[in-house]
C-alpha cells in the first residue's frame, strides 16, 4: 500500500528531527563525560527506513578501535557533529513546515 506524499514528507521530516536531536544529545553526553574515569563514548547509528520513509537512529557504545584518537580529536568530532546536527535539524524542520504549508494551501483551496 502506498503512503500519501504529505504523510511521507511528514514521516521523513519528523524522523530526521528525532535523529538530529539524538545526535546533539549524544555529543553533549560525550563532551560532559569525557574526563570521567572508565567512560566509554557513544555514537549514533542511522539507518534508512524505505517502507515508512525517513530514518531510524539508535545509540551504540563506540568500539575500542573507534574510541582511540585522544580527547582533543574526540572533542573536535563532537563539536563538528553538533554543528552538523543543528543544520540537519533546521533542514528537517523546514520539510515539516513546508508540508504543513502545503496542506494549509490545499485546505484553503478546497474551502
Amino acid at each position: 500500500m502506498s503512503t500519501p506524499i504529505a504523510s511521507s514528507a511528514s514521516a521523513i521530516g519528523l524522523s530526521g528531527l528525532r535523529a538530529a536531536q539524538l545526535r546533539l544529545d549524544v555529543g553533549a553526553h560525550n563532551i560532559a563525560n569525557a574526563q570521567t574515569p572508565g567512560f566509554q563514548r557513544q555514537q549514533v547509528v542511522q539507518t534508512a527506513n524505505p517502507e515508512s520513509g525517513g530514518v531510524s537512529a539508535r545509540v551504540e557504545r563506540e568500539t575500542q578501535a573507534a574510541a582511540e584518537g585522544g580527547d582533543l580529536g574526540h572533542l573536535a568530532e563532537d563539536l563538528v557533529g553538533g554543528k552538523m546536527a543543528l543544520y540537519s535539524f533546521a533542514a528537517n524542520l523546514k520539510v515539516v513546515k513546508t508540508e504543513q504549508d502545503m496542506l494549509g494551501t490545499l485546505f484553503d483551496a478546497k474551502a
